[in-house]
């Protein structure tokens, strides 16, 4: 059995400038992909508004949230598909990979400027999010693997930040690109980090524990692996943990954008009022995910991974309800329920404790796949989720009560955490 270390009393290692480098290459990495991710949901209306007619359908403001619901759905698919990166970067390294991932989301995001119908943006999406998904399993191995241990835990933090920023970045394009030139633009802007990929394949310096697990560890399927023995019954909770978190805090902010223009629409705002109240929304909920994502590893210090993750789901569950089930409701709801998004943004840096928390659980030579595969599987899960709120507000006649009933979700985690390995103190397993 693996044994996890304990951690020895020690100051602050200082970087070197070989890691400062790989990190900012990870962070951007994360970022544009939060960008990239994001920008579908803040065009989503105007795009498939023109889209759904071209297609021969129905381009109704009700089956434009359906259709979007549905393409989120195949996103998602597409991003649950992304865990063979995984396996990739831990057989051919995590610095070429994470530049395919990059690559990959970058292309076929900017791709989805050329779609004449939904079936052609649904593909483009599709593969969108394989790249995406891969993203964030390999930096999140990088970092830990590269980062020296009396630092490691705040750049999983750090780390996180950078997909949030992407959100603000995002909101930004939107609110000048995108309402000035529409949607197609914005896609567009989107296919930039591909510059990125080519600078990781020239700069950017390989794990060095993967060189030595690489040299010295057996060829076995490292997919097996995570299933196997002790692995086994902490990959299942982990992937439970990571599918409570995509369910709640994907649903809300993907439907975020439509819910302030639809409240502004209401409220007497014109639509390029609109687009930009989105673009503030998404901005202000961006700052609070950042906000929380530096909390997670100070607080997981403190109070342990378990406990701090259940503050977070209970922030979430609360602050999905109140946003959704109350002031989007509210008379006076615009203003509550961008209010209220900071708040859901703190709560949702809960996704900074998996960067933190999954590479303490598993070595070096299955480390990318199990991060890959916890964080992918739950997609599937979100994909169906997203289908089910889709037909929730074609039979509602509203999108607010169907989101709000994903905070439910963080229920279930609450349950599943006290089954799970608690790591506080422990020193990344080699």
């Amino acid at each position: 059995m693996t044994e996890l270390l304990q951690v020895p009393a020690a100051g602050r290692v200082p970087l070197t400038s070989a890691q400062v480098r790989g990190f900012w290459a990870a962070w951007s990495g994360w970022t544009l992909d939060g960008m990239d991710s994001f920008i579908f949901a803040l065009v989503l209306a105007p795009a498939l508004t023109e889209l759904l007619p071209k297609s021969g359908l129905d381009g109704s403001p009700g089956r434009v949230v359906f259709a979007g619901s549905v393409l989120f759905a195949v996103f998602l698919a597409g991003w649950g598909t992304s865990l063979v990166w995984g396996p990739i970067a831990d057989r051919w390294g995590r610095t070429r990979t994470l530049a395919a991932a990059v690559a990959c989301y970058a292309l076929f995001t900017a791709a989805a400027a050329l779609a004449q119908n939904v079936w052609e943006l649904g593909v483009f999406r599709f593969f969108a999010g394989v790249g995406i998904g891969g993203e964030w399993a390999v930096a999140g191995t990088y970092v830990a693997e590269v980062w020296p241990e009396s630092r490691r835990k705040m750049g999983a933090g750090y780390l996180q930040t950078g997909y949030y920023v992407g959100f603000f970045l995002a909101a930004a394009l939107n609110y000048t690109v995108g309402a000035s030139y529409g949607w197609r633009a914005m896609f567009l802007c989107g296919g930039a980090p591909v510059l990125l990929a080519f600078y990781m394949l020239s700069r950017i310096r390989e794990s060095d524990r993967w060189h030595q697990a690489a040299q010295s560890a057996p060829r076995a399927s490292p997919l097996r692996q995570i299933f196997a023995g002790e692995y086994r019954r902490r990959t299942i909770l982990n992937a439970g943990l990571v599918t409570v978190s995509i369910i709640g805090l994907w649903a809300a902010a993907v439907y975020e954008p439509s819910a302030i223009v639809t409240l502004a629409k209401k409220a007497g705002h014109s639509a390029v009022e609109a687009t930009r109240l989105a673009s503030f929304g998404t901005g202000l909920l961006s700052i609070g995910t950042c906000l929380g994502c530096l909390a997670v590893p100070l607080l997981a210090e403190r109070w342990g991974r378990r406990w701090t993750l259940a503050l977070f789901f209970m922030g979430m569950a609360a602050c999905i309800w109140l946003s959704f089930g109350w002031a989007f409701y509210a008379a006076n709801g615009l203003a509550l329920f961008i209010g209220s998004l900071f708040f859901l943004g703190v709560f949702g840096g809960n996704f900074a404790m998996y960067s933190l928390w999954l590479p303490e659980q598993y070595p070096t030579a299955i480390r990318a796949t199990a991060f890959a595969f916890v964080t992918s599987f739950g997609r599937y899960i979100g994909a169906g989720v997203n289908f089910l709120i889709g037909a929730g507000v074609h039979a509602y006649g509203s999108m607010g009560m169907p989101v709000a009933a994903t905070a439910l979700a963080f229920l279930v985690g609450l349950l599943l955490l006290p089954l799970c390995l608690e790591t506080r103190g422990k020193k990344l397993p080699f």
